[in-house]
């Protein structure tokens, strides 16, 4: 058994929110209730902005019935940022708040760039001999992130994209007369997973199910192609349905559409317009009625359609961060790991943070079609589990009744930091 460290936890949310990155949070919390070297529970507002504005909340004062409730609510109950840390005097900021609250373990839940700002924050930690111990909690709809099978939050976003597009799939079958094209654009800058998912709307051994056409960040967009596969479509089907992936690009790499020329904090373009594109083409060149529809943040915070498995597995991951810094782990993230049995199990694993770091996983290109606008049964197999399960969420008054947290502030004990 490691060697005990008594202290705080800290615990913090960044990037992107997801259906079940609470869970994640839940899981933190109810894990680190049973450990008597911890003395309080911390969580971090907005993410590290939060650690270095030192707005910390106690979350051993939320009700039991406020953290059970985090399993089903959608967002980022902590609050998130996407606010790149770069200058040194940022990190000894934050080791500042860390040793003025005397925080010995931090929970970061969030991607890459994330997990990047943890492995940085503990390797400062270790240089000037602060005793913290620090584990990644992996959280991405885009489910991009290396070393690990999948990512909490996937599953349920791919669930809502299927549930709709099954949806939409009547409407459009009972208006289409082989004249309507309708374009999904989802989330997925550089990776297609998402849309990927999408495939497993289809009824089993029925390819020809909608959506029709998949289009990837990973395959080149060609307008030639594209028309012409949607010109096949409408000669079968009464409409032809369109999955595309925000991040296209053509033939020598460049997004197909950008919003605009400015770039995130992280140095990413802001992607956003590839469904109306399409739908320009279609009409354009073929002469068809189009309609073109982008899910936009709907699709991360749909929390109820959102699938059990992967709700389960993202309350897993906070337990087992939690367990694995109490065993003495520490520069590490949470991974999912696939079981070799004949049936889907999932077990955890960790992989230093160094290794996942600014890292993206593409879409194996031997799970996509030859025809480059469909998925096979690789993938299939790969991404059912995902969905499987629904989560039971509370009504009241005909709506979701989803929790907030009360956030009693932690008294700060530094002064004023100017973050820029």
């Amino acid at each position: 058994m490691a060697e005990e460290l008594i202290g705080n936890v800290l615990v913090a949310q960044s990037g992107g929110p997801t259906a079940v990155i609470n869970a994640s949070l839940a899981g933190v919390v109810t894990e680190a209730l049973n450990y008597d070297c911890i003395e309080e529970i911390y969580g971090g507002l907005n993410g590290v902005l939060g650690i270095l504005n030192e707005e910390l909340i106690d979350l051993a004062n939320e009700s039991q019935q406020n953290i059970r409730g985090l399993r089903y609510t959608p967002a980022s109950a902590l609050g998130t940022c996407r606010y790149k840390v770069r200058k040194n005097e940022d990190y000894e900021r934050i080791l500042e708040v860390f040793e003025a609250h005397n925080i010995r373990y931090f929970f970061y839940i969030g991607g890459n760039d994330s997990q990047d700002t943890a492995d940085k924050i503990s390797k400062l930690a270790q240089e000037k001999g602060y005793q913290l111990r620090v584990i990644g909690i992996p959280k991405t709809i885009d489910n991009d992130l290396v070393v690990t099978d999948h990512c909490p939050g996937y599953g349920s976003v791919v669930k809502h994209l299927c549930t709709t597009i099954k949806e939409m799939s009547l409407d459009h079958e009972g208006m289409g007369q082989h004249d309507l094209v309708s374009i999904v654009e989802v989330m997925g800058r550089t990776a297609g997973w998402i849309a990927a998912g999408a495939t497993l709307a289809k009824r089993r051994n029925t390819p020809e199910d909608p959506p029709h056409i998949i289009l990837l960040p990973e395959v080149p967009f060609s307008a030639e192609h594209f028309l012409e596969s949607v010109q096949v479509v409408l000669k079968k089907h009464k409409f032809c349905m369109v999955v595309a992936g925000e991040g296209l690009v053509d033939a020598d790499g460049n997004y197909l559409t950008t919003s605009s020329t400015a770039k995130d904090a992280f140095g990413h373009s802001q992607l956003g317009g590839v469904g109306d594109y399409l739908r320009g083409l279609v009409e354009q060149h073929l002469g068809i009625k189009a309609r073109s529809a982008k899910f936009g943040i709907a699709q991360r915070a749909a929390a109820h359609c959102s699938s059990q498995a992967d709700n389960d597995e993202a309350f897993m991951c906070g337990q087992v961060a939690v367990k694995a810094a109490m065993e003495g782990q520490t520069d590490k993230m949470v991974t999912l790991v696939r079981s070799e049995a004949d049936h889907y199990g999932c077990e955890t694993g960790l992989a230093p943070l160094g290794e996942i770091a600014n890292g993206v996983k593409a879409l194996p290109s031997n799970w996509i079609n030859e025809d480059r606008i469909s998925m096979n049964y690789q993938f299939t197999k790969y991404a059912y589990p995902f969905i499987q399960g629904e989560v039971d969420v509370p009504y009241e008054n005909g709506v979701p009744k989803y929790v907030c947290l009360s956030k009693t502030m932690v008294d700060k004990k530094l002064g004023q930091y100017a973050v820029s």
